[in-house]
């Protein structure tokens, strides 16, 4: 811990320093990415689990870390806003800039299963609508609110697994019996737990090089807080998104981001309100929650047209993203 914090104000001193390390940790981000979605497939296929809950349940919670670890720390030392505005802002990154890279880098259009899309989506814009209720009357999520998201979030996880407890398809039966000798499932454990400890060290270098970055060209500290910290506690996510994309593991993709959203909702939100209750400003509010839902049902409305994310949807995505963050730069100068 001390050698991270030593090297994270060395870092801060030099802007050189910054771009040398931020280069480092993208190559890293990379290889780890690569190797966590490959533990990923290996585990669905040796438990026989479907690759959409791999990507729904066992890899969101891992690549939502960041966001829980840096949303906690903020409901702790009481700045709710940035608790708050980390989940949020992190949801609009997934739907947006996750998403849509996914969909331009993939070889080809991704294909997602009716089924399993049509419950996780479904579940997402449930969760979204009941967050923004709860906090839209006085722009706070209480401590019994943030309970209520958490215990939504285990429902979910219940009926996901009572619902795919008859095991996989036939296509994905066909798929595990391929790769049994592949690897042993420890070894798959082992490749999981290091590639993921490998994408958050890596994230936090990340986020730290990025803000001294944007800080030397000037670049406002409000903009930095609710874009470069949202969008670094997300690079996991995003990171792990482009990997699977492509990889053809479309299911891993899509249900990464899917998972992703109704844990930032669920979970980081819920458990950050039940530390400290969250709050917001009602500028803040007014901007980001309806982004938040435009962008999601942007997302959910591309990926359920033929089940299918193209690089055109992918490229509406990222342009529908980008605007949001321009926007949000104009809106909220320096001084507001």
């Amino acid at each position: 811990m001390n050698i991270f914090a030593a090297s994270n104000a060395y870092i801060s001193d030099s802007v050189l320093m910054a771009w040398a390390v931020l280069i480092c940790a993208f190559i890293v981000l990379a290889k780890c990415a690569d190797v966590f979605v490959d533990s990923s497939v290996g585990l669905a296929e040796r438990f026989k689990i479907p690759k959409l809950i791999i990507g729904v349940v066992l890899v969101s919670l891992a690549t939502t870390a960041p966001e829980l670890s840096v949303s906690l720390i903020a409901a702790f030392g009481d700045n709710p806003e940035m608790a708050m505005g980390n989940a949020v802002g992190s949801v609009i990154c997934n739907s947006g800039l996750a998403m849509g890279l996914a969909g331009l880098v993939a070889a080809s259009a991704i294909v997602v299963k009716p089924k399993e899309l049509k419950i996780s989506g479904l579940f997402l814009i449930i969760v979204v609508v009941a967050f923004s209720i709860l906090v839209f009357p006085d722009h706070t999520l209480s401590r019994w609110e943030g309970a209520t998201l958490v215990a939504l979030f285990f429902a979910y996880i219940i009926f996901l697994f009572r619902q795919y407890r008859g095991g996989p398809t036939e296509e994905e039966s066909r798929e595990a019996d391929k790769g049994k000798e592949a690897a042993w499932p420890g070894k798959l454990a082992a490749m999981f737990a290091i590639a993921l400890l490998g994408i958050l060290l890596s994230s936090k270098f990340i986020v730290v090089c990025a803000e001294t970055i944007a800080l030397s060209f000037n670049i406002p500290r409000a903009v930095i807080a609710v874009t470069l910290v949202a969008f670094g506690t997300s690079v996991p996510e995003v990171a792990t998104c482009i990997s699977a994309a492509r990889k053809q593991e479309g299911a891993i993709a899509v249900g990464n981001i899917l998972g992703a959203n109704i844990m930032n909702v669920c979970w980081v939100a819920g458990a950050s309100a039940i530390v400290n209750a969250l709050a917001i400003g009602t500028n803040e509010f007014y901007f980001m929650f309806p982004s938040m839902f435009v962008l999601v049902i942007a997302m959910l409305g591309m990926v359920w047209v033929k089940f299918r994310l193209t690089k055109r949807k992918g490229l509406v995505l990222l342009l529908i993203y980008l605007t949001w963050a321009v926007s949000f730069f104009f809106l909220f100068p320096p001084g507001s």
